[in-house]
């Protein structure tokens, strides 16, 4: 069976050619992401600002559409409504208006029942299951152990793709997943879109797959330096057209997938397709126009020396066919 191929085998583009154009685009798009960081306020979700955790209970089956409609129409547009269990319980998590203390049991009470007056309707009243208040300390703490995991993720891949290839290609590697994860991150603080949990593990995802989408081209970079007599950017040019529709079919349906996440997946998972959706874009494009280019590169720059079996691989690579 003849693999699928949306891209003619024989393609020779010259993607080297436009790598100072796309160098510097990244560039620019990293020191704009930079700069919103430092200067723009993230909108942190509940998960990390405190707030209240409203269970509720109806009749008959509710509209969630229609609930967080009634609830914007009251004043929480930034309520998240959840679905969970049967169809007759929803959950509602609200950040607390600036200088009220959820803490306090009453103002708690009072937010409670602001929240089920809001959402419910008369042929479908609501009661209240449970009420609590999350503080801002257990944000402090999720923000934190966010940022452990985005650090213990880069040093596994670091140290991964430096005992399976090679440190230059590990550092190419690496620095193009952070560019990506930057883009993804500073669109978040520019837009002022909701920062949540499932954002951040929107974006330990696209980390992932912009490394994943790298190896696959870097392997083939390797295999064309190990079997191919000619010049490093033509070796590295022919390994990104071979890869190319791969490349472009794995991203269109991981693309298609987050998508469908995206428009149906409900407003609790929005912004993790959002933050997958362009992260899949800037992967694809950067393991392309960035990753490979680098390692033509100052020290990243790569030479049939760096890849030359090694005494241990001799043996195996001399019983292939």
């Amino acid at each position: 069976m003849k693999p699928f191929n949306i891209i003619p085998h024989d393609v020779n583009i010259d993607f080297l050619r436009m790598k100072w154009v796309a160098l510097a685009i990244t560039s620019l798009l990293v020191l704009v992401s930079i700069g919103a960081m430092a200067t723009k306020s993230f909108n942190f979700a509940l998960d990390f600002t405190g707030g209240t955790v409203t269970e509720l209970r109806f009749e008959n089956e509710v509209d969630i559409d229609a609930a967080r409609g009634r609830l914007a129409e009251a004043g929480y547009g930034d309520a998240q409504v959840i679905s969970f269990g049967s169809g007759n319980d929803i959950l509602v998590r609200m950040q607390l208006e600036d200088g009220s203390d959820g803490s306090n049991p009453a103002a708690n009470s009072a937010a409670a029942r602001e929240i089920t007056n809001a959402v419910s309707t008369p042929d479908n009243p609501g009661t209240i299951v449970r009420s609590d208040f999350v503080g801002p300390q257990v944000g402090k703490e999720l923000a934190l152990n966010g940022i452990w995991a985005v650090i213990f993720v880069i040093v596994g891949f670091l140290i991964y793709i430096t005992f399976r290839f090679e440190k230059k290609f590990a550092m190419a590697a690496v620095i193009t997943s952070l560019q990506d994860v930057l883009i993804v991150t500073g669109w978040f603080a520019i837009t002022g879109h909701e920062f949540d949990l499932t954002v951040l593990a929107g974006i330990l995802s696209v980390l992932g797959f912009s490394i994943n989408d790298t190896i696959v081209v870097f392997d083939r970079i390797r295999e064309n330096f190990r079997s191919t007599r000619a010049d490093a950017a033509t070796i590295i040019n022919k390994s990104i057209n071979e890869t190319l529709s791969r490349t472009i079919i794995t991203s269109v349906v991981a693309f298609l997938t987050v998508l469908a996440l995206w428009l149906y997946g409900g407003g609790s998972l929005r912004g993790m397709a959002e933050a997958m959706m362009i992260g899949v874009v800037i992967g694809t494009l950067s393991s392309i126009f960035v990753a490979s280019p680098l390692l033509t590169l100052g020290f990243l720059k790569v030479t049939k020396q760096d890849l030359l079996p090694k005494a241990k691989d001799e043996a195996v690579l001399a019983r292939r066919p």
